[in-house]
């Protein structure tokens, strides 16, 4: 049986088109020194893994995106006890320096009103921060919750949480309530303390709302 070389298949698939002349000349010239290129039909197997690689890496992002809790509402942090304070840090020595801190924080945004006070220091105490202050129940409708004294570690809406030197941690309610709350004139011992009474009825907002509220001048039937 003959075997047929590529040679004369190329030549004879070129003969059908070309000259016998022509197609000794086409071969010698464009195709027997010529190197012919090849492209796969399908990528290398190391295109296939880097493929895997990417599309597991998508694959879980998307499955860490869909297992993202959702965050805590506020009754569920209530639940969870996240704003108690534990039993263990419920001293007074604990946040002296933040009544310190407080201190100097009333000094500057108080500025010369300190001295003067009028409405003007009204209105800057009214819209202070007073985690840190320490402050004394002067006048109550309770009268057992009158002389309780110690450093606001929480102010909320309707309740101001203090930490008492003796007794620990004591939850007053604004409501009915007159607290008073010192702030010291200077940084020697013996400077006399100028003294603020605050009114926990008109204060019955969160810290962060009161910060951004007027305020305002009107007559209190309760004074």
């Amino acid at each position: 049986m003959e075997t047929t070389t590529p040679q004369e298949v190329t030549q004879n698939l070129l003969a059908r088109a070309h000259s016998p002349n022509s197609v000794s000349r086409i071969y010698t010239e464009k195709i027997q020194h010529r190197t012919l290129h090849l492209r796969p039909s399908s990528p290398p197997p190391a295109t296939l893994n880097a493929r895997a690689a990417r599309r597991k890496i998508r694959d879980g992002k998307k499955a860490r995106g869909k297992a993202r809790p959702k965050p805590l509402s506020s009754r569920e942090r209530r639940k969870l006890g996240l704003y108690d304070i534990p039993k263990q840090g419920q001293k007074y020595d604990i946040y002296k320096p933040l009544y310190d801190l407080w201190q100097g924080y009333a000094r500057e945004i108080l500025g010369g009103d300190l001295y003067r006070g009028g409405t003007e220091a009204a209105a800057k105490l009214a819209s202070a921060e007073l985690h840190g202050a320490q402050a004394e129940v002067v006048r109550s409708r309770c009268s057992g919750r009158v002389g309780i004294k110690g450093i606001i570690v929480r102010d909320r809406k309707f309740v101001i949480e203090i930490i008492t030197e003796k007794k620990g941690l004591k939850m007053v309610p604004k409501e009915g309530t007159t607290f008073r709350i010192e702030v010291n004139a200077g940084h020697e011992e013996n400077s006399k303390p100028f003294a603020f009474e605050v009114l926990g009825d008109q204060f019955m907002h969160r810290s962060a709302d009161r910060a951004n509220r007027k305020f305002k001048q009107h007559f209190l039937p309760n004074l």
